[in-house]
């Protein structure tokens, strides 16, 4: 694959006078090892001729010879005369990836990631650490495991409030500390992820269940019982873990146990920008300002929605903002996807059918303190049909060993292609597979399924209990469509 270099990621690798973070040195020796390409953008050139230090500029552009200029004489549109130099030369950078020049811009800038965005590039534009853990699962999926998320009380944490974690929660919140003392003693709850080996509090969540609360300046109130996210917080080695999905997938989880109807934050876009990127991929809306921040909300409705308004929405935007609802009216297609157990237990870690939490949709993952599976995923298969599209319902089934249906997602996206560099762009983060997985894959036409994960039943729906209602005949060997009332029936058996 390609990989666009920032200015930012530039300089620091190459100027010996400043320390170079980790995930730096890791992404360039597995970019290296594994033959993929470092590139820069000849107006990242442009860049570094600006560079005041006359000494760093020298020689940055002495060692830009380590990489390899992008070739293109792409006219950008984006640009006018009106364009200042900065913003030019990142939405010429931009435009080369919206151009298919390269597979993915990696940069620090957070101006570039809103500006990306905006143009629909975010999933392409990635912090130095998000683009070395894209490398490690490509390529070293043993090292990579999901985050595990604890559940403490705030004072478990009072220790650790002079370290610096909490450094940039000081320096951007007056008063802090002392909030935080205080909601300690009020036994306020957070979710937690501790960094291995050393055990270091490596991501915060601190939440709130309040009640009728007014959450903008212009007196917008949160209906009934809300879940407040109070502070909201991964640190930089923490970041491309998926940390701040399993967060969320822990607030919904939390919401949908108390019967919570609305999941709502306050954040500052300019600070926290990939935030506000996820809190809107998860279906939170902007509903306004609170004492100089953002208010971002998400409706979360005990039942699934049936309002005209709602039913308008398409079946994929329905799941986005109402997740985990999903829509399964007659106008939505079903399918059953069988899975060989050895992918089903790396795409689905956490399934166990003799652990089972009970409860409706979020049954399954464990343990009860853990948020266990990811939401989105990715699954590549070599079936024939090409009629899956985005909304669509899967039932995936677990085939040769158990045989039965396991778990529930919506699809996003269903690709056909057959490039292994294309592939693993698709996929992305997302993946389970390693390069070796799916350079195999592409020996042939490959689907691409990307899906958000809904849950998985209670108890497996059998291949005997299937076959014994009319919905499969003899063996499941590939994706099959179900009929409205075959699903409804499988529904009604798992007591959804």
């Amino acid at each position: 694959m390609r990989f666009l270099l920032d200015t930012n990621i530039l300089i620091p690798l190459e100027d010996s006078m400043l320390p170079l973070e980790p995930s730096y040195a890791r992404f360039v020796q597995l970019a290296h090892r594994h033959g993929h390409q470092l590139m820069y953008h000849p107006a990242s050139e442009r860049d570094i001729r600006r560079d005041g230090n006359e000494t760093r500029r020298r020689k940055t552009l002495e060692r830009l010879t380590k990489y390899d200029c992008l070739k293109t004489s792409i006219v950008c549109p984006w640009n006018d005369v009106g364009t200042k130099p900065n913003d030019a030369c990142d939405n010429e950078i931009l435009y080369a990836l919206h151009c298919d020049a390269a597979d993915y811009l990696v940069t620090e800038d957070k101006g570039i990631h809103e500006k990306a965005r905006q143009r629909g590039l975010s999933s392409r534009v990635l912090a130095i650490q998000l683009a070395e853990d894209l490398l490690l699962r490509l390529h070293e999926q043993a090292t990579i495991t999901l985050p595990h998320i604890d559940q403490v009380p705030l004072h478990d944490l009072t220790p650790l409030l002079n370290g610096d974690f909490f450094d940039s929660l000081r320096e951007g919140y007056d008063g802090f500390e002392d909030w935080f003392r205080r909601k300690a003693r009020e036994q306020r709850q957070a979710w937690v992820y501790w960094e291995e080996p050393q055990q270091e509090l490596g991501a915060l969540c601190v939440f709130d269940q309040q009640r009728d609360e007014v959450i903008t300046d212009d007196g917008q109130v949160a209906q009934g019982d809300a879940l407040k996210l109070c502070t909201f917080k991964v640190g930089e080695t923490s970041r491309g873990k998926k940390v701040g999905e399993l967060f969320l997938k822990m607030a919904f989880r939390y919401a949908t146990a108390n019967q919570l109807q609305t999941i709502f934050i306050h954040a500052d876009p300019s600070r926290h920008n990939y935030l506000v990127s996820l809190l809107e991929d998860f279906g939170f809306l902007h509903v306004g300002a609170y004492k100089g921040d953002a208010v971002y909300a998400k409706a979360h409705p005990v039942e699934v929605p049936a309002d005209p308004a709602a039913l308008e929405l398409g079946p994929l935007e329905f799941h986005r903002r109402y997740y985990p609802h999903f829509r399964s009216d007659r106008t939505v297609a079903k399918y059953i996807v069988p899975i060989r157990p050895e992918f089903h237990r790396v795409l689905f870690p956490d399934w166990n059918p003799r652990r089972m939490l009970q409860g409706s949709l979020f049954s399954g993952f464990l343990p009860e303190n853990s948020a266990g599976n990811a939401i989105k995923l990715a699954y590549l298969c070599h079936a024939p049909t090409k009629r899956v599209t985005e909304g669509d319902i899967v039932l995936f089934y677990r085939s040769h060993d158990d045989r039965a249906l396991t778990s529930i997602g919506v699809v996003e996206e269903y690709h056909t292609l057959n490039d292994v560099n294309a592939i693993a762009r698709a996929v992305s983060r997302r993946t389970v597979y390693d390069m070796k997985d799916i350079a195999e894959m592409a020996k042939k036409e490959t689907r691409v399924m990307l899906f958000r994960l809904v849950g998985h039943f209670d108890d497996p729906v059998p291949h005997n209990w299937l076959q014994d209602n009319d919905i499969v005949k003899g063996s499941i060997q590939s994706i099959q469509g179900l009929d409205n009332a075959e699903f409804q029936k499988v529904m009604a058996h798992v007591g959804m």
